[in-house]
């Protein structure tokens, strides 16, 4: 069996209310800046910590850069909701976790192009065995670690997953949540 790589794989190409307008090679997507699909799932364990890690230097977008979700594109006619399992799953090395959480969508708009991002969250209680070709490292931060790393900028975070996370605290903040641990 041929393997297709990641520049290969067909994506939906969306327009900007997020309707599918073709399908193009992800490697075309990302060189023309074309809209299209992606999850992000913020992964706690059982103390409530994140899942932080630094993605490898051989990613298409921001390598060796840090994340506090997992996640990443939908091949073209996949949904959201499988998306978010699938790349929780694959990421994180497991089998058997519950259907990540939805919580919102925004069209990202930065450095690396345009995407429409549905964040996600899930509580990971199983033993992680990170993806290889994805994470270069991993780690859980409790949350005032985590948002002590964000602001502190000794860390490079992937611009997107940064964007995300200012969005998820927000999203807390109007339910009156803290965020994980709080």
């Amino acid at each position: 069996m041929t393997r297709v790589s990641a520049a290969d794989e067909v994506l939906d190409v969306v327009d900007r209310d997020d309707r599918v307008v073709g399908q193009a090679p992800r490697g075309e997507v990302y060189a023309r800046g074309l809209i299209h699909r992606c999850v992000f799932v913020l992964a706690r364990d059982a103390q409530d910590r994140v899942f932080v890690h630094r993605r490898t230097a051989s990613k298409l977008v921001f390598p060796s850069y840090y994340d506090m979700f997992v996640g990443g594109v939908l091949g073209a006619g996949e949904d959201y909701a499988g998306a978010a399992l699938r790349e929780a799953e694959e990421e994180l090395g497991v089998r058997g976790l519950p259907q990540p959480e939805p919580l919102f969508k925004f069209l990202y708009e930065g450095p690396g192009g345009a995407w429409w991002s549905y964040v996600h969250e899930v509580r990971c209680e199983l033993p992680v065995a990170p993806q290889v070709s994805e994470v270069d490292w991993h780690t859980y931060l409790g949350q005032e670690e985590l948002d002590r790393r964000v602001e502190g900028g000794q860390w490079a975070w992937v611009p997107d997953g940064l964007e995300a996370y200012r969005r998820l605290r927000e999203h807390w903040r109007l339910q009156g949540f803290r965020g994980p641990g709080q």
